[in-house]
Order: structure tokens, then sequence, then C-alpha cells
């Protein structure tokens, strides 16, 4: 199938990639030149603007940074529905506030295109390993129609709900992850403070009840001082940012998000933004006058 790819970052590239990989043929757009340079080298199509991609493509992809992102790239001059027809199938893989994810759908369905919300989770290890996990909003039927597409880039699709579900759950999937890389810093900073070495603290307590993939796969970064984004801290800041606002809109409170958004923010004005957000683990060794480093 011929399929188009709108957003050539971090995950979008091996998102394509894999598509690529399933015997997809991909038509790719990106604001980035380069980013379709290399996409091109690797035998994906490029095209001029995101109206020329959903123009020759009947699904179309995008994964982008934030809500206004995706709204110009769909809505906005030279952008999807300048060039979708109906039954044309966008499926808008970014992370963003559920209540633009409806506002665009809304668009869509005026020109008669289907439009899935279905964000990821995984970061740019399981993009590449193709093993994403794609949680899915909108019509149930439409998932059907693509879901062998979605499977060739994740892991497990799981239908949602209506429109903006997918987002609504990517918040939540967002709110864990932060407060268990905080909660998991907050130990190793007590232990290794503690003298006790992180190593020996980790293999102790990830089989018991405490033990997580965000720990099995942040706390060896932490240890090694391997802080190259496979999730940056600037990302997790927009997702919690889009999450305290949801909450706000139906009246949720959220006070442990809102506590581990100063922690992001906090990191993002000492300039560790760019960094992965197992860098919040930087917060309290900073407070604590600490380093939790393998002692290997």
């Amino acid at each position: 199938m011929k399929i188009g790819f709108i957003g050539l970052g971090i995950m979008g590239k091996p998102m394509a990639r894999n598509l690529m990989k399933a015997g997809h043929t991909v038509i790719v757009y990106d604001i980035v030149k380069e980013n379709t340079e290399v996409m091109v080298e690797e035998g994906a199509s490029e095209r001029n603007s995101a109206r020329e991609v959903a123009e020759e493509c009947k699904v179309i992809i995008t994964v982008l940074p934030n809500s206004p992102h995706v709204r110009a790239a769909v809505m906005g001059k030279n952008g999807v529905l300048e060039g979708a027809s109906a039954g044309s199938i966008l499926i808008d893989m970014s992370s963003i506030a559920p209540q633009v994810s409806k506002e665009i759908s809304e668009a869509c369905e005026k020109q008669g295109i289907e439009m899935l919300d279905a964000p990821v989770s995984g970061g740019e290890p399981k993009a590449i390993d193709g093993t994403l996990s794609i949680m899915v909003g909108g019509k149930e039927e439409v998932f059907k129609q693509v879901y062998d597409i979605l499977m060739a880039m994740g892991g497990s699709a799981v239908y949602c709900g209506e429109i903006g579900a997918g987002n609504t759950t990517k918040l939540a999937n967002q709110i864990i992850v932060a407060l268990n890389i905080a909660a998991v810093s907050e130990a190793f900073m007590l232990s290794t403070k503690a003298g006790v070495d992180p190593d020996k603290v980790f293999n102790a307590i990830k089989g018991g009840l405490a033990g997580s993939t965000v720990m099995n796969a942040k706390i060896p970064m932490i240890m090694e001082r391997n802080f190259k984004p496979g999730f940056k801290i600037d990302l997790h800041i927009k997702d919690l940012n889009n999450a305290l606002d949801t909450g706000h809109e139906i009246g949720v409170p959220l006070p442990l998000t809102a506590n581990v958004m100063e922690m992001l923010q906090k990191l993002h004005a000492d300039g560790h933004g760019q960094e992965d957000h197992s860098a919040i683990a930087k917060y309290y060794e900073k407070i604590a006058d600490v380093c939790v480093e393998s002692e290997r």
C-alpha cells in the first residue's frame, strides 16, 4: 500500500522505516529537508508539502511534536485537508491534547475524511524495533481497516474509544511514566546517599513489586550516565502540560503530575531539556549532592 508519512523526527523516521520493511510504499514530507533526504536514500519518495502527500495517498500518517504542529499540517495552508479526498484516512500518531484531536477530526469529517488519534509509547528504542504500544481513538471500523498498518510499527495496537480516547490514554501513560521515573530517582538517591551500591539495589528490587518496565529501562541509563534522548525532557513537559490542561478542563486534580512538572521545568531551566527524561534523576542529585552512578 502507498502510505503518506508526515513528520520524520526521532520517532517518525524509524516508524516510516518499519512501514517500508513491511512492504509499503512510503511518501514522506518534513519541514526539515535533511530528514526527508535520509528517508529518500533508504527508498522513500519525497513530496514538497503535506498537501502533495495527501493528494497521492489514501492513508496519511502524522507524527509531529504537539497540537499546533498537527493543526497546521492538517488544517493549514498546503495541509492535508487541501489535498485529501473523501474516503482518505488520517492517522495522527502524535501525542497532542485530546480536544485538539476532536477539533481536527471535525474538520476532516466535513470533507468525508476519517481520522484516528493513535499516539504511541515506547520511545525511540521501540520505534526502531517496531514494538511500540499504540493506543487508538476514532471509529472502530476504521481502526480495523488500518490495524495491519499500525502493527507494522507496533507490538500492540489497542482500540480505546471515540476520537480523543487515544490521546487521553497516552496522557495517562505519560503521567505514570513521569511519576515512576521520579519515584525511582528519589529511591536511588536515598540509597546511594546512604552508601549502598545502586547496582546491588537495582538487582535486589527489580524482580519484586517495585520492579517496572520504567525502572528496568531508566536505572541502567542513570547509573551509566547515559542521558541520550529516547524521549526528551522537553517533550515530557509538553505531554504533562496537555495532561494538566485536560485535567483542568474536566475538573480532575492532578497534584502529583503538577509536582513532577515543576521538576521538569527546573531541569529545562538548567539546560537539560534535550536530555532523556531519565535525567529527572539529576533534579534529585543536585539537591542531595549525590550521583547515582554504577560502581562497576
